[in-house]
């Protein structure tokens, strides 16, 4: 180390050694910057005559200047010492080395050359319109007052795109890579960027990136490149999905850049003909109140060669909304056959599709194609926090075992969240979590990114072509089926012999899992009650125990009578009515209030 005679600014540098020091100590994100200020300064034979000139030197920028000319304000009033003066005129800036020289945005007076001091270490700049340029860009015009600090991956690629002359996305067929993407590597290994956040990682400009972000967009709209205000998340196609009740006193807001689960689907695809052909398929028939009156019948078989395994995946899968048909070519690339159609239920399921067109036909059944025993529910990690929250996830669980199909997958992608947001529903999504495998009797897959569940889908794909084809399959005829005995008729089927499976066609299997299709009058009552918020399934079957039908809980408010007397009857008639419920099944006053407003008009 040379001797502290040798160096130009002794008392700044060691200030800065002092809160490097510090930062060290305790951990602090400062510790690079400090490291590069101090390093810099250290190194640099200048002497300086105020804080604020060190800003030429790496590792200074506003905040560490201003904090140093407050401990040289200290040190000066403490010792009887006048304080420096600024340096009047414009200052100095280091040139800046290799790729371009940045412009001033003032363009009618050409900028002064401007000249690196000597022994300070070399500052990088990325190149006009790199990927990296881009990536600063951007960050360097985020609103604080639009969201969290930072950007997510997804979000700047997006952004950053129209920026940068290279791709953001993938490069070729074979390599996964980002290329343009890689330019935040460089920023980080610079220490203009910093990754942060778990399990949602958002990228975010350090200081000292701040510093040279700062002048690049100075530049960008001297050139016209932005305008003032800047590109922002604004400028992205970013959906922002707000879900929220009437009820709610703060709105919990979704920064969404995949598409959504309900998004409208052109009339020209096969959902329309799809619900025009099959909802009526299968009637409803009469309800099962003995085994002994389920139907018999002579199963079709398929013979062994004669179908093919294939995917059918929900049209509504996609990647993003630019992007819808990425999915369908990496499974292509892979080898895998996919259908893609608006699928009744799941994201996925898998169909032997027979090699004789009409083969089904012939034999008194419809369509080509049989539904297997295995469906995929796919979760992006923030939809399965919406569909708790909103209901959807229990009634899709619903909906998935009456089904009948035994082998349920549900894919939960861990897609990046806000933090702050996450932490809110963390201990939610384990527990809904853990209810998918304990109580469902589910298999739970989670993914961390779409490339992951592409291959998982390809190797279950393969698996099953394995362990179907070159077997017959035994197809129940639709004729035979009703939505009242078809849940009775494959646990008898199961039960007698559990080695051959029955299967039905898929026109019978997309009109028996249609959302309004086949339900009872129970259903519905249960799908109703499960709309207010906090009533369980367990719940609403409680309530369904007592009040059979939704006219009779309608009575049964009416009955309270009116005025105040009335309305304090209305509010406590479920809680009264099921006090001797426990644990959770049991209604509080509060929910039983929420009820009777719903029901009772309360």
């Amino acid at each position: 180390m040379s001797d502290p005679g040798e160096i130009a600014n002794p008392l700044l540098l060691s200030w800065v050694k002092e809160w490097w020091e510090v930062a060290k100590e305790r951990n602090t994100k400062g510790v690079i910057t400090y490291k590069h200020a101090y390093d810099s300064l250290r190194a640099c034979p200048q002497k300086f005559q105020h804080p604020s000139e060190l800003k030429v030197l790496k590792g200074f920028g506003d905040k560490l200047c201003q904090r140093l000319t407050e401990q040289l304000q200290k040190h000066c009033n403490e010792n009887g010492l006048p304080m420096p003066k600024v340096t009047k005129g414009r200052r100095k800036r280091a040139i800046i080395p290799g790729e371009y020289e940045m412009d001033e945005p003032d363009l009618q007076a050409p900028p002064a050359q401007r000249q690196r001091i000597a022994g300070a270490p070399k500052e990088y700049v990325p190149r006009y319109r790199s990927a990296a340029y881009a990536i600063l860009l951007v960050l360097a015009g985020q609103d604080p007052n639009d969201g969290p600090v930072g950007m997510t991956k997804e979000q700047l690629m997006e952004v950053a795109q129209p920026h940068c002359d290279a791709s953001m996305r993938l490069t070729s067929d074979r390599s996964r890579h980002y290329r343009g993407f890689d330019g935040i590597k460089t920023l980080i290994q610079h220490e203009l960027a910093c990754k942060r956040g778990r399990p949602v990682e958002r990228y975010a400009l350090t200081e000292e990136g701040k510093d040279v972000a700062k002048r690049i967009r100075e530049v960008a709209i001297a050139r016209g490149d932005i305008p003032p205000a800047g590109p922002s998340l604004g400028g992205a196609n970013v959906a922002v999905q707000i879900i929220s009740r009437p009820t709610d006193s703060n709105p919990v807001i979704i920064v969404d850049d995949d598409e959504d689960d309900d998004v409208i689907v052109p009339e020209d695809t096969e959902v329309t003909t799809e619900n025009n052909e099959y909802k009526d398929l299968v009637k409803v028939g009469k309800t099962v109140s003995d085994i002994t009156t389920l139907p018999t019948f002579r199963p079709i078989r398929l013979p062994p060669d004669s179908f093919t395994v294939e995917l059918v995946l929900d049209s509504r899968e996609t990647r993003t909304k630019t992007d819808r048909g990425y999915i369908q070519q990496e499974l292509a690339k892979r080898g895998i056959n996919v259908t893609t159609r608006a699928l009744a239920l799941g994201d996925a399921l898998w169909v032997a599709k027979c090699n004789q067109t009409g083969w089904l036909s012939r034999m008194g059944a419809e369509g080509d194609e049989v539904v297997l025993d295995y469906i995929l529910e796919r979760k992006r990690l923030d939809d399965l926090i919406s569909s708790i929250r909103d209901g959807r996830f229990r009634e899709q669980k619903f909906r998935l075992r009456r089904s009948g199909l035994r082998n349920v997958v549900y894919l939960v992608e861990e897609k990046s969240l806000d933090p702050n947001y996450y932490k809110k529903y963390e201990e939610a999504v384990q527990t809904a979590m853990a209810q998918i495998q304990v109580v469902n009797g589910y298999f739970l897959k989670r993914t961390r990114e779409i490339d992951e569940t592409i291959r998982y889908l390809a190797s279950m794909t393969k698996m099953l072509q394995g362990l179907y084809e070159g077997k017959p399959l035994h197809v129940i005829p639709t004729g035979v089926l009703t939505a009242q005995n078809y849940l009775p008729l494959l646990k008898k089927l199961r039960e007698k012999n559990v080695e051959i499976g029955h299967c039905i066609t898929y026109p019978a299997f997309a009109s028996l899992c249609s959302k309004s299709g086949g339900m009872t009058l129970r259903d519905t009552f249960l799908k109703m009650l499960m709309c207010t918020r906090g009533v369980t399934g367990d719940r609403a079957v409680e309530i369904q125990k007592v009040w059979k039908t939704p006219i009779e809980f309608v009575e049964a408010f009416e009955a309270c009578g009116g005025g105040v007397e009335g309305r304090k009857r209305k509010v406590n008639l479920v809680a009264d009515r099921l006090d001797h419920l426990v644990g959770r099944k049991k209604f509080s006053k509060a929910l039983s209030e929420k009820i009777a407003e719903v029901w009772g008009d309360a």
